[in-house]
């Protein structure tokens, strides 16, 4: 996103943190659009904490958005402890200034699925890029919500005469 001053404003990386793979989606330079970006093996967590910070070095990366799954209900559970566990080591390799915003990330992999089937991919061949689909579908409803955009509820209203 460009400042009145003309100079670039930093990027927002969202992570779709999972046991086995991590998925990674990146905001465009105007912070519109997520994009994804890569999936990191989730296994040696010390691995991936070194890649996500590499890439945010790397990318100028200003926000983090962590997906926390919560339960239906809202409620956390163990996999919100893991999600923590895992941001408490990445903020640790991080410069001071890398804000890290925690985000409900429910239903965002079945968004993602659903969207991947559409564009003609099965399961199977969807595998490698669903942590990716669902790394961009947290990040983009994060972009929607910073940038005020409207609901459509809301949008209907305004045209109600």
């Amino acid at each position: 996103m460009l400042s009145m001053s003309g100079s670039q404003q930093q990027r927002v990386l969202a992570i779709d943190y999972g046991e086995a793979r991590i998925g990674l989606a990146l905001s465009d330079e105007l912070g519109m659009l997520a994009h994804p970006l890569e999936t990191v093996p989730g296994h040696d967590k010390k691995q991936a904490v070194a890649r996500i910070a590499e890439l945010v070095e790397e990318r100028g990366v200003g926000t983090i958005v962590m997906g926390l799954p919560l339960r239906m209900d809202g409620s956390e559970g163990t996999a919100v402890e893991k999600v923590r566990a895992f941001t408490k080591k990445l903020r640790r390799q991080l410069a001071e200034s890398v804000r890290i915003e925690e985000v409900d990330e429910r239903l965002s992999t079945v968004a993602a699925m659903e969207k991947l089937h559409a564009a003609g991919r099965n399961e199977k061949n969807s595998r490698k890029h669903i942590d990716q689909a669902a790394a961009m579908e947290i990040l983009q409803e994060y972009l929607d919500a910073q940038s005020g955009g409207i609901v459509e509820d809301e949008w209907e209203e305004d045209w109600d005469d």
